[in-house]
């Protein structure tokens, strides 16, 4: 079976290390290019000292060289629309994983994938912990009325909310057709109580100390249910970009998130 040929972006940070490791491992993948800003070397030695790839700050260089079948992205939503018009241009598919796109930019990302005939799978969270987490609170979300989601994450994290808090809030509300109920103010000091989403108010923690964790709490007469998951380390995410970048040749246009590919937007 011919292995499918994949380039990292942002190969030098923590989670495009934890990619290149993870995806060495896999005997369908092959590790053909790495891309940084960062890079001061021409070569980038794998961690499983099976050679080394070339690596370059220079995206449109690297894909010309390489010829991947797969961008795997993991930088920041400044850099994302050049790397997605950069990579389409070259027909290559695209798994990100970075967060705090704009409606506009995934709209974006879409068109230029159908344009080119490519698969994009943007996920704002690739642990599938997570995702079945934001599922359960989807299907709790018809039966209470009131809900509230906890963020925690490690104090380098430059978005608040998070794009999974986010993405929770929108999902729960659409998942019940309407906004939920929200408590009049309480209020002493404007702000205190978090940002309300689909009238859900999200309380955003960054500290030293955390990885990334959630907890949706639900309440209704006499009763709360609390949905939580615990990020432990960045290796939870593997599983799922290994699942992204196996399936996103399979689509033409974006696919946005894990669960159209798990299955469970049909449930």
């Amino acid at each position: 079976m011919k292995s499918i040929r994949v380039v990292v972006h942002g190969a030098l940070g923590r989670m495009g290390r934890e990619v290149i490791n993870a995806l060495c491992h896999e005997p369908e993948m092959q590790i053909v290019g790495a891309v940084d800003l960062k890079a001061a070397e021409d070569y980038l030695p794998l961690p499983d000292d099976s050679g080394t790839v070339p690596v370059s700050s220079n995206l449109d260089y690297i894909l010309t060289t390489c010829q991947p079948d797969v961008l795997v992205d993991f930088t920041t939503a400044k850099a994302i629309m050049l790397a997605v018009l950069t990579a389409t241009k070259h027909n290559v598919n695209l798994v990100i994983g970075t967060t705090g796109l704009t409606a506009d930019e995934l709209s974006e990302i879409d068109r230029l994938a159908i344009e080119h005939k490519v698969g994009a799978v943007v996920a704002p969270n690739f642990s599938l912990g997570a995702v079945l987490m934001m599922h359960l609170a989807k299907v709790a979300a018809k039966y209470l009325d009131y809900a509230e989601i906890i963020e925690l994450h490690h104090h380098q994290k430059t978005d608040s909310p998070s794009g999974t808090a986010l993405s929770t809030a929108k999902a729960m509300a659409a998942a019940r057709g309407k906004p939920f109920y929200h408590l009049l103010p309480q209020e002493k000091r404007p702000g205190s109580r978090g940002e309300q989403v689909e009238g859900v108010t999200i309380h955003s923690i960054r500290l030293p100390g955390l990885l990334a964790h959630q907890e949706v709490i639900l309440g209704g007469p006499g009763q709360t249910l609390i949905i939580r998951h615990d990020t432990i380390s960045r290796e939870c995410y593997m599983p799922g970009v290994i699942l992204a970048t196996k399936d996103v040749a399979k689509h033409k246009g974006l696919v946005y998130g894990l669960d159209t590919l798990l299955g469970l937007q049909e449930e």
